[in-house]
């Protein structure tokens, strides 16, 4: 029998966080948990509660010092200035607020959780993961500690010689990449938008081969999607050969988000992720950004749902209609919120041709990856 996938979730998401005016400040996880119980799709042995990652358990990965020095600006609600320019927090970017230590170490246990749970067996679903810019000691692009990190280490850390990590968020996965360029046992693959924060990403940024960087243009959509996943990503990770793959599937990709500015359906990018965890008999499967909760709860909801087989209805039931009307965000304008958010999961496919500037990224990165190897 195959084991159901697990989905790792906390009721700390449901705490205020980030302040106000930040783009984190919308309700995210916790959306995604009502709508799912709502629907059914939580049943017994399918939920487990995220722990808390120790300061022990992060110092494996970041600076003891930062992991200190963010606990006492936490405990105190101040950031000392000289602590400010060193490891980057308390700004706007990255503030302190109530309960932010142990909101961000429950990031990190849910990824170490779903890495074990994942080498039981389970699809492990943690969307509160995917916090892929945290540096070794510096808070960066929201992100405090780097939950993927973690899931990639507790991997290798039980005896895995071959790990693949996939990032379909629309930013780059600048720190997961800095973090084992130089690992064998690593391999990573990035779709991102071309122009987008951090700025890193290029083709040309290979890690001497191990890394498959893929940026990608405004309006990037379904079609292009499945050309690249199809002709570069997929068979650059299956070729590794990966005993386990730790996916990140970014809201962020999706048509609407205020962050980004891709024109991906959720269904193109649920397949996309479906595919990949395809690729290893050990499978996670984390979050990652995303600023339009509309289009975050029901892409993460719809893939709850496609990772357990479950038929998705194509309008929801006036319960869990109700609870995205409920929701509100300052990034996004009233008149903006388009009907389908509240009435379905799904998109609409959005089918366009493909762009000559993704045949020729194709073409590139064939060229860098495939077929010099194929020389050689």
């Amino acid at each position: 029998m195959v084991a159901k996938p697990l989905f790792i979730g906390h009721e700390i998401y449901r705490r205020a966080a980030y302040g106000r005016l930040h783009p984190l400040a919308i309700p995210r996880v916790e959306t995604v948990i009502d709508v799912c119980r709502e629907l059914g799709w939580l049943g017994d042995g399918e939920y487990e509660a995220s722990p808390r990652a120790s300061e022990d358990d992060l110092a494996r990965f970041h600076d003891r010092e930062y992991v200190e020095a963010l606990r006492i600006a936490c405990e105190s609600g101040r950031v000392e200035p000289r602590a400010r320019e060193r490891f980057a927090i308390g700004t706007m970017e990255n503030p302190i607020f109530p309960g932010l230590f142990e909101r961000a170490s429950t990031s990190v246990g849910g990824s170490i959780l779903a890495a074990r749970r994942a080498l039981e067996g389970r699809i492990a679903y943690h969307p509160a993961g995917g916090t892929h810019h945290g540096r070794k000691a510096r808070a960066s692009g929201f992100c405090y500690f780097n939950d993927p990190v973690f899931a990639v280490l507790a991997l290798l850390d039980a005896g895995v010689e071959r790990v693949a990590y996939v990032d379909l968020d629309a930013h780059h996965c600048d720190a997961v990449q800095e973090a084992f360029a130089t690992d064998a046992r690593v391999r990573i693959a990035s779709i991102h938008e071309a122009g987008r924060w951090p700025g890193t990403g290029a083709l040309e940024d290979d890690a001497g081969g191990a890394a498959m960087n893929l940026a990608v243009p405004r309006g990037f959509h379904d079609a292009e999607l499945r050309l690249l996943m199809n002709d570069l990503l997929l068979p650059f990770i299956d070729d590794f050969r990966p005993e386990a793959v730790v996916v990140t599937c970014g809201a962020d990709a999706v048509s609407g988000d205020p962050l980004a500015a891709t024109a991906l359906s959720n269904v193109a990018l649920c397949d996309a992720a479906l595919a990949v965890t395809r690729l290893a008999p050990a499978v996670v499967v984390l979050g990652g950004g995303g600023y339009n909760p509309w289009t975050l709860a029901r892409y993460w909801s719809a893939l709850w749902a496609r990772l357990g087989g479950r038929e998705i209805p194509s309008v929801l039931p006036d319960a869990a209609r109700a609870i995205l009307e409920r929701l509100s965000c300052d990034l996004v304008d009233e008149e903006d919120v388009l009907p389908e958010w509240t009435a379905a999961l799904e998109d609409a496919p959005i089918e366009r041709p493909v762009r000559p500037a993704i045949v020729a990224l194709r073409e590139a990165a064939s060229a860098r990856h495939f077929r010099a190897r194929a020389a050689a």
